[in-house]
């Protein structure tokens, strides 16, 4: 019985010690990883201000650079995206006939060999048809675009 409680007070005495020691390790480990975060601190103030200092001087210089404009090249670039602008258009709407062409021929037939089906094929054929029209749209505007806004001026 006295070996027994001789060992569990040095089992205690032990897990003291180890506790101690682990404390101790802690401390140390915060300490160097607080040493680690200042460190870090100042690397990423370093890094931003020559990043700063960096856009500042090629803002500076960068008139330097700056290209004149030509009279005669603005008159091209207006006429090639008049003919752009054009083509744009022709082609959208074109496939976009052709498109919603196809999805009323198919919806056709689908109702034809199942009338029961009616009408969710009517709802899918009239959301393919809106988005069909709506690609033609997004064409029309980027043609608009193309005439009436000129980026290089």
């Amino acid at each position: 019985m006295k070996t027994h409680m001789v060992t569990t007070r040095r089992t205690a005495i032990r897990h003291r010690q180890q506790r101690k020691v682990s404390s101790q390790s802690s401390v140390g480990s915060c300490l160097c990883s607080s040493v680690s975060i200042q460190e870090a601190w100042i690397v990423i103030n370093r890094s931003v201000l020559s990043t700063i200092a960096l856009v500042l001087v090629a803002g500076a210089f960068a008139p330097l650079y700056a290209q004149e404009p030509a009279a005669a090249a603005t008159s091209e670039i207006a006429k090639w995206s008049i003919i752009t602008a054009g083509f744009a258009l022709a082609f959208a709407a074109g496939l976009a006939a052709l498109a919603q062409g196809r999805a009323v021929s198919s919806a056709t037939e689908a109702i034809a060999r199942n009338p029961g089906a009616a009408g969710d094929i009517r709802g899918a054929l009239l959301l393919g048809l809106v988005l069909i029209e709506s690609l033609a749209i997004y064409a029309l505007v980027v043609s608009l675009v193309l005439l009436f806004v000129n980026p290089f001026l």
